[in-house]
């Protein structure tokens, strides 16, 4: 674990907790911002051949959010719970991703970090060293977690505003 989330920018890593879980809440904003304005074309085009199209893109975002509040879940309510892993290219094949609402993805991520924000604020400031046991990346602690997602919004994001520039639908975030 400690080489993958050496991995995440000096500037997130640093956070406290507090600012932490600010980031982890203003990056639920984030995806509908970056849809803002564009057509179901836009959304479902493939600028760069091989890669996700933005619809798929943020329902990606939707998905991973939510297995994110589960383990953070897990992790503040039991004891060193061991997490499970998840295939994501699986979950973009078979979930219909290519269908499903850009704009209802975005609502869902807002309202989970929304709720999930509420647990993590009320937290004591040691909760977030209480750790869980991944198959890939070994030992993760609560707070290694929620900086892990404000990156992840960060990092997929970027994809969405360079496909933007592609399409000739740029944007500033």
């Amino acid at each position: 674990m400690a080489h993958f989330y050496e991995s995440l920018p000096a500037s997130i890593r640093s956070l406290s907790n507090a600012e932490a879980i600010d980031a982890f809440l203003a990056g639920g904003d984030i995806p509908g911002r970056a849809i803002s304005g564009l057509s179901d074309q836009h959304v479902d085009a493939l600028p760069i051949p091989g890669t996700w199209s933005i619809r798929q893109i943020v329902v990606h975002l939707m998905d991973s959010d939510l297995v994110a509040a589960y383990r953070m879940k897990r992790i503040i309510a039991e004891e060193r719970p061991l997490l499970d892993c998840y295939d994501e290219t699986a979950f973009s094949k078979k979930l219909f991703y290519e269908r499903q609402s850009a704009v209802e993805a975005c609502e869902v991520i807002r309202r989970s970090r929304q709720l999930m924000t509420m647990i993590l604020r009320q937290l004591p400031d040691g909760t977030f060293g209480r750790a869980a046991r991944h198959p890939e990346i070994g030992e993760i602690t609560l707070g290694q977690i929620v900086r892990l997602y404000v990156h992840h919004i960060q990092h997929h994001v970027a994809f969405i505003v360079k496909k933007r520039e592609l399409l000739g639908v740029p944007i500033t975030l």
